[in-house]
């Protein structure tokens, strides 16, 4: 196959040139894919069929897997540093205690796929469809999950400081215990999710819809809470010392339960 290449600057100045290039890099990344390759560093399965493999243990680190079929498969135990996952299939697949730091997972389809104490900072699952997902002791710190959907997914004791959920779908979603210190939360529907003993100091939660919400015994002390929905939601013995409260007002240092 004969490429092409842009000059970054150049290519961007023109829409045509700038969508050609990004073309001819997507056709250039499905042509040099080998589906019978070897499990191995930057090993390219793009759009490969590898559902229901065990590759638990392996190092992939780097490898493109972008658009692949890899429903149900065993990443167990995997080295999956930086690998790409784009648009793949990874519904039922395991990735318990795989380390996937900065792995890329835009996009995939993901439901009841398990990451249980698998390392994944700075790793991105933006837009991605994750329902009933579980992360149960996972770390994620820097992790992003903007617009992703998380319906029933379960963080509980996850490490998710300075993670971004905003615009996420977050309804029944579990981060009991969670530390989420930092975390960026905007415009999150989380309806009916719960926060249970969950570290959020600090934690910015700006226009999210919180209705029945379970704050219970969870740290939010220094919050930002502004124009959120906290209709029917609980916390009990919930920390709020110096938050911003949905209408504005800064909580005294001492408010427990509510804001004083």
């Amino acid at each position: 196959m004969t490429l092409m290449f842009f000059n970054s600057k150049t290519a961007c100045r023109k829409g045509f040139l700038c969508v050609a290039s990004s073309v001819l890099l997507l056709v250039s990344v499905h042509a040099n894919a080998n589906c019978s390759a070897e499990p191995a560093p930057r090993v390219n399965w793009s759009g490969c069929d590898k559902s229901g493999q065990d590759f638990s243990g392996k190092d992939l680190s780097e490898a493109v897997l972008g658009k692949a079929n890899l429903q149900g498969a065993n990443f167990s135990g995997a080295r999956l540093k930086h690998a790409d996952f784009n648009f793949s299939d990874i519904s039922n697949a395991v990735f318990d205690k795989a380390r996937m730091q900065g792995a890329r997972l835009v996009h995939v389809t993901a439901e009841k796929a398990s990451f249980k104490e698998a390392v994944m900072d700075d790793a991105s699952f933006s837009r991605s469809e994750m329902k009933q997902a579980d992360f149960r002791q996972a770390r994620l710190k820097h992790a992003k999950f903007y617009e992703a959907k998380l319906a029933g997914a379960n963080f509980t004791e996850a490490f998710l400081q300075d993670a971004n959920f905003s615009r996420a779908f977050l309804v029944k979603t579990i981060f009991d215990g969670a530390d989420l210190s930092q975390a960026e939360m905007k415009s999150v529907l989380a309806e009916s999710a719960s926060f249970k003993k969950a570290n959020m100091t600090a934690v910015v939660l700006h226009e999210a819809d919180l209705k029945f919400v379970d704050f219970s015994g969870a740290d939010l002390s220094k919050a930002s809470m502004r124009e959120a929905i906290i209709d029917d939601a609980i916390f009990d013995d919930a920390k709020l010392g110096r938050a911003i409260w949905f209408d504005l007002k800064r909580c005294r240092a001492s408010s427990m339960g509510s804001c004083q």
